[in-house]
């Protein structure tokens, strides 16, 4: 028997308990016969001040992730989908590559993440030169960097946004990202990313395409058509930017 309303894919989203933009961001963009069912990794709302702050909130997602993986596995998910960035680039690509070859091991399913989905997307766009955007501390912005260098592509300009909790990340408004965005642009950048999955702008990076001509990619998407085209599905999804739509 095939799951009446997931009859295409059942998605098992993992994202922090403090996170509000993944679950109605990856809702908007889903597609008839695909559903996606969340399972949250219990955080604390811990104070983000300084960059031991930052480090500390990632061992706490790292400590608390199996037991979310453990809890959507009961409803027997075709594809693991992680709803966070931070911990994707942390400490570079080969540790990257390891975090995902732990999930797939733990949990006998293909994984679909942040970092991995960035690197895939740019290469598709053929962009070297980049732009980047995020909510985090200083520690968080030099592991984005090293692991997009370590990927072969080189960051032009990046800004830490240096959100103070998890939970005011999803309060950072589209001016502001509109704000860094152009801050981060310039000649020679090839595409602005996103990364960070609690700042919403998943909607905005679609407009931000048209007046800059050149691809501007906000992580949540990048992770949802990952998860989407590495399952087989390759509707295109209106309104969320070129990658849904063009790719």
């Amino acid at each position: 028997m095939t799951d009446s309303l997931g009859w295409r894919k059942k998605l098992g989203i993992l994202v922090p308990s403090t996170n509000t933009s993944v679950q109605p961001e990856f809702d908007s963009m889903r597609p008839h016969g695909v559903t996606n069912h969340i399972s949250r990794i219990r955080i604390p709302n811990i104070p983000l001040r300084n960059d031991a702050d930052f480090s500390e909130l990632i061992r706490l997602i790292g400590a608390a992730q199996t037991e979310a993986v453990d809890s959507i596995m009961s409803c027997e998910p075709d594809r693991l989908v992680l709803g966070i960035s931070a911990e994707t680039f942390w400490d570079g690509l080969e540790a990257s590559r390891r975090l995902k070859r732990e999930l797939e091991e733990h949990s006998r399913l293909a994984v679909s993440m942040g970092a991995d989905a960035c690197q895939v997307a740019l290469r598709l766009y053929g962009a070297k030169r980049l732009g980047v955007v995020t909510p985090y501390q200083p520690v968080g912005d030099r592991n984005v960097v090293r692991f997009f260098e370590e990927c072969g592509f080189s960051v032009a300009k990046i800004i830490g946004l240096k959100c103070d909790s998890p939970v005011s990340i999803a309060h950072v408004s589209e001016a502001r990202l509109a704000e860094a965005i152009r801050q981060v642009d310039g000649p020679g950048v090839d595409a602005i990313v996103q990364v960070g999955t609690n700042l919403a702008m998943a909607r905005l990076a679609g407009f931000a395409e048209v007046w800059l001509g050149k691809p501007v990619m906000a992580i949540n998407t990048a992770i949802y058509w990952h998860a989407l085209r590495e399952s087989g599905i390759d509707d295109k999804v209106a309104g969320w930017g070129s990658l849904l739509l063009d790719h």
